[in-house]
C-alpha cells in the first residue's frame, strides 16, 4: 500500500501512542498480569510450611552427659516407667502363685489391678478348669512365684515390653521342684492405669505397641 507523507505521519503517530501505552501497561502490571493470573493468588511466602505452632517437647540445648534427662525423649514419664516395671514384676510373681486349697477367686484377686479385664478373664478361666483343679487337689500342689526384672525389650507410644524371669517353686505329690522361665510382658496404658496386656515366653517374640 502506497502512503503519502501525511498518511505516513498519521500512522507513525498512532503506532507511537500504542507502543507508549503498552510500555506503561507492562510497567504497572508486571509479567504476572500479562499471563492473566489473578491478583489474589497466594504469595511464595504463604506456601512455605511453617511447622507446628507449638513444637513438640524435646532437648534443644546442648546435651550434657552429666545431666541427661532420657525421659524427655520417651512417651512415658519416669513415674510411669517405674510403675510399669513394678506391674510387670508383680504380675509374673502372682501368675505363678497358687494353692490347691484356695478358691479361684483368690487367684483372681492376686491378679486384680495388674492385668487388663480381658487378660484377667482368660487367666482365671484357665486356672480354674475342672481337670487342673482336680489334679492340684490330688497332689496337694502349692506354688510360689518370684520375679526378676531383667531389661526393656521395646517401647511404643502406648506400651513397654519388659523381659522378666519368673522363678516358681512347687510342692506337689510330696516333691519340691523349682523352675525358671523368662517372659516378655507387655504393659499398656489402660484408662488411667498401667496394666499387663499380654505375655508369652521371651524367646517367642512379641508385638509391643497397641496404639
Amino acid at each position: 500500500m502506497n502512503l503519502d507523507d501525511r498518511q505516513r505521519k498519521i500512522v507513525f503517530g498512532v503506532l507511537a501512542v500504542v507502543l507508549a501505552a503498552v510500555g506503561v501497561y507492562l510497567t504497572v502490571a508486571g509479567p504476572d498480569r500479562v499471563r492473566d493470573e489473578p491478583d489474589d493468588r497466594p504469595t511464595a511466602a504463604a506456601t512455605v510450611p511453617t511447622g507446628p505452632a507449638s513444637p513438640p517437647p524435646g532437648i534443644r540445648t546442648e546435651v550434657n552427659p552429666e545431666d541427661f534427662d532420657l525421659y524427655r525423649l520417651l512417651p512415658f514419664s519416669r513415674a510411669e516407667f517405674a510403675t510399669a516395671a513394678e506391674v510387670a514384676q508383680k504380675f509374673v510373681s502372682a501368675y505363678a502363685t497358687y494353692r490347691y486349697d484356695e478358691e479361684p477367686q483368690k487367684y483372681a484377686e492376686r491378679l486384680s489391678g495388674l492385668v487388663t479385664d480381658q487378660l484377667g478373664t482368660e487367666l482365671v478361666g484357665g486356672h480354674s478348669s475342672a481337670g487342673l483343679v482336680a489334679k492340684r487337689e490330688e497332689e496337694r500342689t502349692v506354688a510360689t512365684g518370684t520375679a526378676s526384672l531383667d531389661q526393656v525389650r521395646d517401647i511404643g507410644d502406648n506400651s513397654i515390653i519388659f523381659l522378666v524371669t519368673g522363678t516358681q517353686k512347687v510342692t506337689a505329690g510330696g516333691k519340691e521342684t523349682s523352675e525358671d522361665k523368662r517372659w516378655a510382658v507387655t504393659v499398656v496404658r489402660d484408662g488411667g492405669s498401667l496394666k499387663v496386656y499380654a505375655f508369652e515366653p521371651a524367646d517367642a517374640g512379641q508385638a509391643g505397641d497397641t496404639g
